[in-house]
């Protein structure tokens, strides 16, 4: 049974830093894409970032790109992110996600990704 567990959420004032991990368990994700997700109250989930099977290209939401930054380690099933600069409106839920295909590039949250519970991260001003 596959399993993404997220950690590292938490309250952090605006400005401020916090890094998320990912482990993820039950098969490897070499193969595959990897992603984050969030999703703020009474808003849709959307895209963050993304990442590569073998780490070789990421793509970002506009609204993140400069601040945050995907990573992962094949090695430990596992997949970052670091957030800095924090702003009020990157308050959310983070999702991470693993692409249930291999060699895809995808950005859409639906139901083709596997998906952990979510992490909250709460951006104090």
């Amino acid at each position: 049974q596959v399993q993404l567990v997220e950690s590292g959420g938490g309250l952090v004032q605006a400005g401020g830093s916090l890094r998320l991990s990912c482990a993820a368990s039950g098969r490897t994700f070499s193969n595959e894409g990897m992603a984050w997700f969030r999703q703020a109250p009474g808003k849709e989930r959307e895209f963050v970032g993304y990442i590569l099977w073998n780490g070789d290209m990421t793509a970002y939401a506009d609204s993140v790109k400069g601040r945050f930054t995907i990573s992962r380690d094949n090695a430990k099933n596992t997949v970052y992110l670091q957030m800095n600069s924090l702003k009020l409106e990157d308050t959310a839920v983070y999702y991470c996600a693993a692409d249930r295909f291999p060699h895809r590039v995808y950005m859409v949250p639906d139901s083709t990704w596997y998906w952990g519970q979510g992490t909250q991260v709460t951006v104090s001003s």
